[in-house]
């Protein structure tokens, strides 16, 4: 994932020397899921989840594959990028929602923050390779062969759960239709209003907080002129990060809640606005250390995020508490847009100092208006 995330950075600079259209192709990466998140949860509940996991893996490295091949060709332009990564976060769509629910499946409730942190670190261990490696392929090989290596790592993480076993069945009746299905979930979501409430944060942390991404590559390249490896190397703290923040969360050292996950929102754009000014002030180590900083923030967000929207339903709406979540990142294409268009205008700095303050902003406010949220 963060390789694909390290190449795509890359190459849409390259086609279009544009931070805004930067922005636009990791948008189309992102995109996909607002619309698949909820149906994609009615599919984790009534198909095997480990197969889902299989075909998604597999899916994903094929269109990974498909823009290897072209951009070996010469033939590659802006249009096969974004249709081709709109295709992959279809499938991410899919994945996600299974993901989450299989975990609930495999370690059950009481150990669910934990058995997520565990994935998270394993997922953000991945990113760390990816990074450095992407980020060396492309500085050595050019982005096809990155592509192709990205194709690799996402088939193999396909093939790793065919021997996974099958959860049990969630007891969900299938004569409904897949419109009832979602229509069950909305239900749910008038009647308890804080799951909407934890979509809303979610997609704020999303838009406001991770969309900072979008802007790495022209970090690297016009303000800290460090080229892809640097970029390769921010990628990597932002793995380090996560597994820093993860790892806390595991040794018992954060107690879920949304309270915390108030308190987090806040550091996370808080460490966004210093890394607006961290490469005139720290230079390069800086900002790599404030690029760690800002990911365990979020990585604790999106843990914290995942749970409690999966504590928050009962059994048989689980695949579709890990849609809802789906949803809410797929809004991630409005923060990657408008930091984009912000950073065109006015800066790199000025758009990360923005997206920062709006952040904190959010979770201030919903905390204020919302006081049984710091009660979860």
């Amino acid at each position: 994932m963060m390789g694909e995330i390290v190449v795509l950075g890359w190459l849409a600079l390259e086609l279009t020397n544009s931070p805004f259209l930067v922005g636009v192709a990791m948008g189309c990466r992102a995109l996909p899921l607002f619309f698949v998140g909820v149906p994609a949860g009615v599919i984790a509940d009534r198909l095997p989840r480990q197969r889902l996991l299989v075909a998604t893996g597999a899916g994903q490295g094929l269109t990974a594959a498909t823009m290897g091949v072209l951009t070996l060709l010469g033939v590659v332009s802006l249009t096969h990028l974004m249709l081709l990564t709109f295709a992959a976060g279809a499938l991410r769509g899919v994945e996600h929602a299974a993901r989450q629910s299989y975990a609930h499946d495999v370690v059950g409730a009481p150990a669910l923050m934990s058995g997520l942190a565990i994935l998270g670190v394993a997922m953000r261990a991945g990113w760390l390779l990816g990074s450095l490696g992407v980020g060396a392929l492309i500085a050595r090989f050019g982005s096809g062969p990155a592509y192709l290596a990205v194709a690799v790592a996402f088939l193999a993480g396909g093939l790793a759960m065919l021997p996974a076993r099958t959860a049990a069945s969630t007891g969900e009746p299938v004569r409904d239709s897949m419109w009832q299905g979602i229509i069950a979930f909305i239900a749910a979501v008038r009647k308890d209003r804080m799951l909407l409430v934890l979509m809303m944060l979610t997609a704020g942390a999303e838009v406001l907080g991770f969309a900072h991404q979008a802007l790495l590559p022209s970090l690297a390249r016009d303000v800290l002129h460090t080229g892809p490896e640097g970029l390769g190397v921010m990628n990597a703290a932002r793995a380090v990060g996560g597994i820093l923040g993860l790892a806390a969360s595991m040794r018992g050292l954060v107690q879920g809640g949304g309270a915390l996950f108030v308190t987090v929102l806040v550091c996370f754009g808080a460490s966004l606005m210093g890394l607006a000014v961290a490469p005139y002030l720290l230079g390069f180590a800086g900002v790599v250390v404030v690029v760690i900083a800002a990911n365990a923030a979020g990585a604790l967000a999106d843990l914290l995020a995942q749970s409690l929207l999966q504590l928050s339903v009962p059994h048989r709406l689980r695949g579709r508490a890990g849609g809802a979540w789906v949803v809410a990142i797929g809004l991630a294409p409005l923060g990657q847009i408008q930091i984009g268009a912000l950073a065109s205008l006015f800066g790199v700095s000025a758009a990360l100092g923005a997206s920062g303050l709006g952040l904190v902003a959010l979770a201030g406010a919903t905390a204020l208006l919302f006081p049984r949220l710091r009660a979860l």
